[in-house]
């Protein structure tokens, strides 16, 4: 990971967060009856990762003078949520892929059945931990952000994205121009990233216009982070993804390298990056520090 300035080391920041972050999660999804799907959800939640959705929302709490611990729930429903996605992506039905983060997927340990179940209940859970957890910020507050992550996750986001996926690998990538591609990105990856930026900036006590700067510095990390995606899935091993590389290709699925090649797709990233970080230029530079080690870590990152 990369060291963003002379007085701010990234990497020492990434590792306190991480571990916050990682006690935080282990709390919130404890085992009980029945043990066979909390094991299956604890499997998939706390089976490691970049962790970057709730740092991001930390984060952007911090940036505008807030308390992180306030949005520390959020940022664990956020986990919750991405973690579900991650379990459903990986079914037969979706990619049918047998790992993820190095380990096998949670349908291999647990069962088709299991795994779908798992997946639902980490969704419910997650919206249930952010309106009991959070303390220290106003019920508007908390109803707003259970309102901007229900969209990020829904047909308006996370699942509209999925679903245009869907459809396009079904028509073997045809038809699916680089307009189709962004809004694939910018819904199936895009919008919960933007999700945990702008939820940890209200919660934080942001005003609307750095609400609104916050979100389309997230917008461009967010379609940034899906076009580096599609790189390493065409230059990077199994082994370094943690998970099964080369599946766009063998698919046939229309991707940033198959529409515009790997060195165009590159520029595109760094320009998206780049136009992150300007949204950042108002803010102070120390505050903004994490952020901006955060865009440079998705510009830079292998797996």
């Amino acid at each position: 990971m990369p060291r963003c300035t002379d007085a701010f080391d990234f990497n020492t920041y990434v590792g306190r967060q991480a571990k916050l972050v990682e006690a935080a999660l282990d709390a919130s999804c404890p085992e009980q009856y029945p043990e066979t799907i909390t094991k299956a959800m604890r499997y998939s939640l706390l089976a490691g990762g970049k962790r970057i959705r709730p740092l991001l929302c930390l984060a952007a709490c911090e940036l505008v003078g807030g308390d992180p611990a306030v949005a520390m729930p959020t940022a664990c429903a956020l986990e919750m949520i991405h973690t579900m996605s991650l379990i459903h992506d990986d079914l037969p039905s979706m990619d049918n892929d047998d790992f993820r983060r190095g380990k096998p997927t949670c349908h291999k340990v647990f069962g088709e059945e299991m795994a779908i179940l798992a997946g639902d209940a980490l969704l419910s859970l997650s919206f249930e931990y952010i309106a009991r957890a959070t303390r220290g910020a106003s019920a508007e507050k908390v109803l707003r952000v259970i309102a901007d992550v229900g969209k990020a996750v829904g047909a308006e986001g996370l699942v509209a994205g999925q679903v245009v996926d869907i459809l396009m690998e079904g028509n073997g990538g045809q038809g699916a121009g680089l307009q189709t591609l962004q809004y694939i990105h910018a819904h199936k990856t895009g919008a919960l990233l933007e999700a945990a930026v702008v939820s940890g900036a209200v919660l934080g006590g942001a005003d609307e216009a750095q609400v609104q700067r916050l979100g389309r510095y997230a917008q461009n990390i967010g379609l940034a982070f899906q076009v580096v995606d599609d790189i390493l899935d065409v230059t990077a091993t199994t082994e370094q993804l943690g998970k099964t590389a080369g599946k766009d290709v063998a698919v046939n699925k229309a991707t940033y390298p198959s529409l515009l090649g790997l060195d165009e797709s590159r520029k595109i990233a760094d320009r998206l990056i780049a136009q992150a970080k300007e949204e950042l230029a108002g803010f102070d530079r120390k505050r903004a520090a994490p952020l901006i080690g955060l865009a440079d870590y998705i510009a830079s990152r292998k797996s």
